[in-house]
């Protein structure tokens, strides 16, 4: 445990584990932790041997969310945003791999923006989630205003948007927010066996879906269609689609390279 905090990453076979590791602080987030963060999301878009990301937390609670006085007012500290790097809400660049994020206990603001900006959340029950940006006179700025309405609907989003209340994670899978709820100290492993099954299947057939469907949401039905062509060929010509004909041919599980 470091009173500064910190990101750190382990390698699970193709699976990149990332640790917010601030508990000491209720894992709230530093500009530095952001930075890292990026990093750690950058090396698992560009390392063709990570295949899937798992964000998880150190300690009792996700993040609280922002360290404020790191962030605003005169004792601020300075980030170092890599022009290159991929953006921790997938706003300017969005990480090409799935991402499972586990949580647990206190769920606030960012924390809820980073796990929307990932693909897949696994809650623990005594998970508690609140977007309260508004109750300290500003506003969400992580992508919060438009994921809430794409995984929740307009009126579940202005709900919780505009009341700034706390909501358990029976309400968070209710509403689409969270994909499993699991009993607390569980949502880690459950996030990493969801990993695995993941990583078992093509990766390159699982990136383009996930790109294909931030292509929809993104740009809408038409460029959606638009850019099957490519993905087609794209995964047609690759030697795991060929290593998936032949294990079915063979009837065996398919070992696939990413390739």
């Amino acid at each position: 445990m470091t009173t500064e905090g910190t990101i750190r990453t382990e390698t699970h076979d193709h699976i990149l584990k990332i640790i917010i590791d601030n508990p000491a602080k209720k894992n709230s987030f530093s500009p530095l932790m952001m930075d890292l963060l990026s990093d750690a999301l950058t090396e698992l878009h560009n390392n063709d041997s990570y295949w899937v990301g798992v964000i998880c937390a150190e300690g009792k609670d996700f993040t609280a969310g922002l360290d404020m006085p790191k962030f605003f007012g005169p004792n601020a500290e300075k980030r170092n945003i890599k022009e290159d790097n991929v953006d921790v809400f997938g706003l300017s660049k969005r990480c090409r791999k799935p991402i499972v994020t586990a949580t647990q206990g206190i769920v606030y603001t960012v924390g809820i923006e980073l796990m929307l900006a990932g693909d897949i959340v696994v809650a623990a029950d005594d998970s508690r989630f609140c977007q309260m940006e508004a109750k300290r006179g500003i506003a969400p700025l992580g992508g919060a205003h438009f994921r809430y309405l794409s995984r929740a609907g307009w009126g579940n989003a202005m709900y919780h948007l505009f009341l700034c209340d706390e909501f358990n994670a029976q309400r968070a899978r209710e509403i689409g927010l969270v994909q499993e709820v699991v009993p607390a100290g569980q949502q880690i492993v459950r996030a990493m066996e969801l990993a695995a099954i993941i990583a078992r299947n093509a990766p390159l057939g699982i990136q383009v879906t996930k790109e294909a469907a931030a292509k929809y949401a993104e740009q809408g039905e038409a460029a959606a269609i638009g850019c099957i062509p490519a993905i087609r060929d794209r995964v047609l010509k690759s030697a795991d689609a060929r290593e998936g004909i032949q294990s079915f041919i063979e009837r065996r599980p398919a070992v696939f390279q990413g390739q």
